[in-house]
Order: structure tokens, then C-alpha cells, then sequence
């Protein structure tokens, strides 16, 4: 499998036409056909359904498509990690993080870094926890920003100094709007959208259902979100109270509100990265810059 034809199959699949394709890539239609082609013959797939204005992904170019991006953004970090050198380090850092106010701390050090290295760059991919630990195995990030319980067999962790603090978000015309604070018997019988992190196991949802008291299957669960924004939409239009992070949305003059959470609950953020992992010069510098702050 070589990297050029996967290149091209990307290019083909973005796309979604071969002209097109052909055109970004300064080929002709022809050879770019024939590459598809020969990779699906060697493989014995079909990987693109031919239709006279465009081209649909099968289930196997769609796990490919999938592939073919993570390969290549691991490629393309590697070789600017290798052109990097001592005298001048550059390079890119890749942080994957979930949505928080005090990310602003890790970014704070990101320009104690760019200060002093200018030609090191920052690149951010958002996503929950789930979705941040799978890219963090699979190298595509450098250093997840997350919560939650974290395998020590798997992941160094550095605790940052802050907490994130649980609140309910809802409609201004929401009954429960008239409360000063939320308590768990407040919820219990209200429609809920929460984020998918909570859904899954050993995460930062965890003491947010220790609050609740109840398990999911109880709850009356309207729906779920993985960015924050998105979810306040729903909240706007009545589909239910989200509980999220404090201060990530701006409520003030809007018509929804927020309502902290009795008794309190708090999230701990941590910084993780992968145990053993191979880090470029710049990774390097930006992890000791890291720990100098917060150990």
C-alpha cells in the first residue's frame, strides 16, 4: 500500500468525483482511475460505487477513507518532526481536549513556548474523552487534555490546578428556572441531555451519576452532545436541561439560564500522554514547560 495512491484515494473519496480529483492531484482521469483500480484488484474490494457524476464510498472504502486519513496525518507529524533540529526546534504539537475554561492554563504555556520558539505550532482537536484517548493511542495527538479515571498502565498524567464545576442549563421558561439551585430530586423526572462522555464508564460522568443517584436507565434521557454549544441549541428549543461545565456558554441577556448544582460537584482536569511514547523536540520542550508550571 503505498502512501501516493492512498493520497489519491483520499483525494477521490473527498471529492466525490474523479474529475475533480484528477484536477487537485495534476493528473489525468484515466491514470487516477487505473490507480483505484489496481489497489481494489489487489485487495479484491470494491471500493467506490461509479455513478456518471459521482463516486460513493462502500463499506470497505469507508474503513479505508478512515485509515487512509489517520495515516497520513501520522506521516505528515512525523516528517516535521524529523526535519526539526536542535538550533532552531519547529514543529507541530497536537492537543487533543474536550470543552473547558481552564484549557485556558495549558494555553497559557503553549505561549511561554511560542515566545521562545516561534516556529512551533499549536494545533487543537476537539472531542470528548472517549474520542481524545482513541487518538492519543493511535498517535495522532501528542497530549490529551481530559478527566476522569486513566489506565497508569497506559498514560502519564499531570493534574492542573483548577476544577470544573457541574451546573444545569436550561430554557428560561423552564419551571425549575425558578430554583436558586438544582438538587439531584430536582432531575429525576425532568428530560436531561448530557454529554456522551457520561454514557460511557470510568470517566468524569462518573461522580456526576454518583450525584444523581440514580442510574441511566431510570433518567429520563432526551437526548445526548459531545460540544456544548450545540447542546445549549437544544436547550433553547425545549428539548431538556443540560448538565455541562460552568462559564463554557454565556447565558447573560440570553433565554436560557444556569443553575449550579446542590450539593457541589467538581471535575479535576489532567494533562495525559502516552507512557513510553517518542516525543519530537518540540513535544519535548512543551512537556517541560508543562511540568515547571504545575508540579
Amino acid at each position: 500500500m503505498e502512501l501516493r495512491v492512498l493520497n489519491y484515494f483520499l483525494t477521490v473519496a473527498r471529492e466525490g468525483n474523479f474529475s475533480r480529483a484528477a484536477e487537485k492531484l495534476h493528473l489525468s482521469q484515466p491514470t487516477l482511475s487505473r490507480q483505484i483500480k489496481d489497489m481494489e484488484d489487489e485487495y479484491g474490494k470494491t471500493l467506490l460505487i461509479r455513478e456518471p457524476r459521482r463516486v460513493l464510498l462502500t463499506e470497505d472504502g469507508e474503513l479505508l477513507r478512515r485509515r487512509a486519513e489517520e495515516i497520513l496525518s501520522l506521516v505528515e507529524k512525523t516528517e516535521g518532526e524529523l526535519l526539526s533540529n536542535d538550533r532552531s526546534i519547529s514543529g507541530d504539537i497536537r492537543i487533543g481536549a474536550g470543552e473547558s475554561v481552564n484549557f485556558r492554563l495549558v494555553m497559557q504555556v503553549a505561549k511561554e513556548i511560542r515566545n521562545t520558539y516561534p516556529d512551533i505550532r499549536f494545533h487543537i482537536i476537539s472531542g470528548d474523552g472517549e474520542t481524545t484517548l482513541h487518538r492519543l493511542d493511535r498517535g495522532l495527538i501528542d497530549f490529551g487534555y481530559v478527566y476522569g479515571d486513566l489506565d497508569p498502565a497506559k498514560y502519564h498524567q499531570l493534574s492542573l490546578p483548577a476544577r470544573d464545576r457541574w451546573v444545569v442549563l436550561m430554557n428560561n421558561q423552564d419551571e425549575l428556572a425558578q430554583n436558586e439551585t438544582i438538587s439531584p430530586t430536582d432531575l429525576h423526572n425532568q428530560p436531561l441531555l448530557i454529554s456522551r462522555q457520561t454514557l460511557s464508564p470510568s470517566t468524569h460522568g462518573d461522580e456526576l451519576l454518583n450525584w444523581l443517584g440514580k442510574p441511566l436507565e431510570e433518567l429520563h434521557i432526551a437526548g445526548s452532545y459531545t460540544l456544548l454549544y450545540n447542546a445549549s441549541l437544544m436547550v433553547r428549543e425545549g428539548l431538556g436541561c443540560v448538565l455541562a461545565f460552568e462559564n463554557i456558554i454565556n447565558t447573560k441577556g440570553s433565554d436560557i439560564c444556569c443553575r449550579p448544582l446542590k450539593p457541589e460537584i467538581f471535575a479535576q482536569p489532567f494533562i495525559a500522554w502516552k507512557k513510553n511514547q517518542v516525543f519530537s523536540k518540540a513535544s519535548q520542550k512543551f512537556l517541560e514547560a508543562l511540568k515547571n508550571r504545575f508540579l
